[in-house]
């Protein structure tokens, strides 16, 4: 299998990877539920680096309907509601 390069930190790291189909989508959302199962106990870092949370209280990301949802455009001064 030929390898992939990613583009990580700011883009000036370059990794090499074999497999790229675990990087996003239904897959990628699997391995991050079995990693938050199994470390109970460490820690994230947030806000900067000024706090810290446990990796298992990451509240799962769900797709959510934006019907009703307000969007500004322009420079701020208009808006639209989003029917879909």
């Amino acid at each position: 299998m030929a390898k992939i390069k990613v583009r990580s930190g700011r883009g000036t790291r370059i990794v090499e990877v074999d497999d790229s189909s675990n990087w996003a989508g239904s897959e990628f959302k699997k391995i991050q539920e079995a990693k938050k199962a199994e470390s109970k106990d460490k820690y994230v870092s947030v806000g900067r680096g000024t706090g810290k949370i446990k990796f298992s209280d990451i509240p799962s990301t769900e797709s959510k309907s934006t019907k009703g949802m307000w969007v500004s455009s322009g420079r701020g001064t208009k808006k639209r509601k989003l029917d879909d």
